[in-house]
């Protein structure tokens, strides 16, 4: 897209290909004033995903290039591998899918130092929940004893076909939020999945082995895995990965 004027979409329109977002700021597609679970799988479905601050319109992205974990990426530290063993040895955690989908996305929601706002408004949770309620969103959760008492960790996102999109994580305890991501992508690849799109680029991801791809090349893995038949989330199981 040559212009600088946001495309703003109206509730009863598609949204635009993701082809047409703007240079600068990099990324930004169009704006609504609706969010709704269909919308969300218009958007994911096209590469693109809202990100937005409370008090403004709903703003729809899909940046070039994209920030992409290949599953057989991942990175796996050495201090990862020893919270994982100790977990085989001690069981002092447990780990859940689908449990407290609803909660994940408040703890994500949660100020975090240096960041006090957040981007996930109320509006975004509702959305969200109702997508969980669809089954086409999905937590993962860790918790801090083997009575899945206390939440220490967990992440959430999206997922049509065998594509899966994430979207936030948390930890209140070390390694949490990595050994939620690493039984998701143990479990995502038995599931025949290949990649979690992880939108921009932050050191954090890096480290864990994500790198940026082309948009072109982005939507082209979109359509293929999104066109893929599901799995059947409500029989699937989590457990803590193999070290």
């Amino acid at each position: 897209m040559t212009s600088r004027t946001l495309r703003w979409v109206a509730p009863d329109e598609p949204l635009p290909p993701a082809a047409h977002a703007l240079t600068e700021p990099s990324g930004l597609l169009a704006a609504t004033l609706d969010l709704s679970a269909e919308r969300l799988l218009q958007a994911y479905r096209g590469g693109i995903f809202p990100w937005y601050s409370e008090g403004q319109p709903v703003l729809w992205w899909s940046p070039d290039p994209r920030m992409v974990l290949a599953l057989d990426r991942f990175k796996v530290s050495r201090s990862l591998v020893k919270t994982v063993r100790q977990l085989h040895r001690k069981p002092s955690w447990c780990i859940t899918l689908n449990r407290q989908f609803e909660g994940v996305m408040r703890a994500c929601a949660a100020p975090r130092p240096g960041h006090p706002g957040t981007w996930i408004s109320e509006d975004i949770i509702a959305a969200y929940v109702d997508l969980h309620r669809r089954g086409y969103a999905h937590s993962v959760e860790v918790w801090t004893d083997a009575r899945c008492d206390t939440l220490a960790g967990g992440l959430y996102g999206v997922s049509i076909g065998r594509m899966f999109y994430g979207e936030s994580m948390f930890a209140r305890a070390t390694d949490a939020s990595k050994v939620a991501l690493f039984s998701l992508v143990t479990l995502l690849k038995q599931l025949g999945f290949r990649v979690i799109d992880c939108q921009q680029n932050t050191r954090h991801l890096s480290s864990l082995g994500a790198a940026e791809v082309s948009r072109v090349s982005f939507l082209s893995e979109v359509i293929d895995l999104t066109q893929q038949a599901s799995p059947n989330w409500r029989s699937v199981r989590i457990t803590f990965p193999q070290v």
